[in-house]
């Protein structure tokens, strides 16, 4: 399974498909490796997936209460990571399940399936989606691909890829599908970035202060270059955040959603919407945005699910995920009241730099309550 870590910083595609989704640039699948897989080779990050309750009891929940989709079946497991999805669908009776896993985690893996007495259905195949060369087309892919605010990490072309390669016109994909949402919050973080933000410049000018009277070279110059910098790192970089559902301060909207089994890469490489957020709580400010997803496990119209279920990460009081919400600040906050609506125009798209990585921009205009529109206002952000 995949998962989640902002100190990553994946870089390139490894396949030509991939390369295409990326805009047809050069490749270093080194490079790739180095920044983004290896993160998924190391237990304790598996650990701080497998140990996310709502992740795991969804999965389990999916396969267990939906045997009929794995029963004499062959599935494929994208990413198997550890390897308890491909586990847990041996368990519920599938003829056989191809394990492919990236990195080294796949001799974990494989010790995982022995000692769990599945060895003679799973077989772990320690290569990237896109190289795998299976012998037959599967009836089921399941997979943990999401990244933060659903697409942050790009996993999913690998997903599309082995669906389009690999899976039955009759097969059926876990998840089945998808949606983004954002709402309008309440949070104190703004005030803490921003007081960080002005504490790293009131740092910069002590420096430029004592360089010059110790050393004699005036720094100066590099001031502009050095608070664009900060402000970036603390303004204008999403944070990860598990918020609570009283910090939500309007009706959230849907952003995208996603069919598993129809989804294109180029449908997925820029999302963007226009919509409503209508303001539900009276003389608060709205502090920014939260950005965060669901995925279903439905089967197919042909071949439907016996139990539905559903993986949620929105704001909870008690649920928490590993992958919380991605939150976005204004800077200054608007005062908002009960009854005023903003308008908001969404864009995301993967980073020229990375493509594992996003940009996220706002266009807001708070219409009040009264009637009266403030002026539009552009936030630009980075999910890194």
């Amino acid at each position: 399974m995949a998962g989640r870590s902002n100190g990553a910083s994946p870089m390139a595609p490894s396949s030509s498909a991939e390369a295409a989704a990326n805009g047809g640039g050069g490749v270093d699948k080194g490079v790739d490796f180095a920044n983004y897989f290896c993160t998924y080779a190391f237990l304790y990050h598996q650990k701080e997936m497998l140990s996310d309750r709502v992740r795991m009891d969804a999965y389990f929940n999916s396969v267990f209460q939906n045997k009929h989709h794995f029963q004499n079946k062959v599935v494929l497991d994208v990413g198997t990571g550890s390897g308890i999805l491909a586990i847990w669908s041996a368990q519920a009776g599938a003829r056989k399940v191809y394990a492919v896993e990236a990195t080294k985690m796949a001799d974990h893996a494989r010790r995982l399936v022995e000692a769990n007495g599945v060895a003679d259905v799973v077989e772990v195949l320690e290569a990237s989606i896109e190289d795998v060369d299976l012998p037959e087309k599967v009836d089921v892919i399941i997979s943990e691909w999401m990244g933060y605010f659903l697409l942050r990490e790009s996993m999913f072309d690998s997903v599309i890829c082995a669906r389009d390669r690999w899976l039955k016109p009759t097969g059926v994909m876990y998840p089945s599908h998808a949606r983004m949402w954002i709402a309008p919050i309440r949070s104190g973080l703004g005030d803490q970035k921003m007081n960080d933000f002005e504490s790293a410049m009131n740092d910069w000018r002590s420096f430029v202060a004592e360089t010059d009277a110790n050393y004699g070279v005036n720094m100066n110059v590099l001031t502009k270059a050095y608070k664009e910098e900060n402000r970036k790192y603390y303004l204008k970089t999403s944070l990860w955040n598990n918020l609570h559902p009283n910090q939500i301060v309007g009706t959230p909207a849907i952003v995208k959603e996603i069919d598993c089994l129809t989804a294109t890469i180029e449908e997925i490489r820029e999302v963007t919407s226009n919509f409503s957020l209508n303001i539900n709580v009276d003389r608060t400010r709205l502090s920014g945005f939260a950005g965060w997803f669901d995925v279903h496990f439905r089967g197919s119209l042909q071949n439907p699910a016996t139990s539905e279920i559903e993986l949620n990460t929105a704001p909870s009081a008690e649920d928490y995920t590993h992958w919380g919400q991605q939150v976005f600040l204004l800077h200054p906050p608007p005062r908002v009241n009960e009854g005023d609506a903003v308008i908001v125009s969404f864009s995301m798209r993967r980073s020229t730099e990375n493509h594992r990585l996003m940009d996220v921009e706002f266009t807001c205009e708070l219409q009040q309550s009264t009637g009266k529109r403030l002026p539009p206002v552009t936030s630009k952000f980075s999910i890194e």
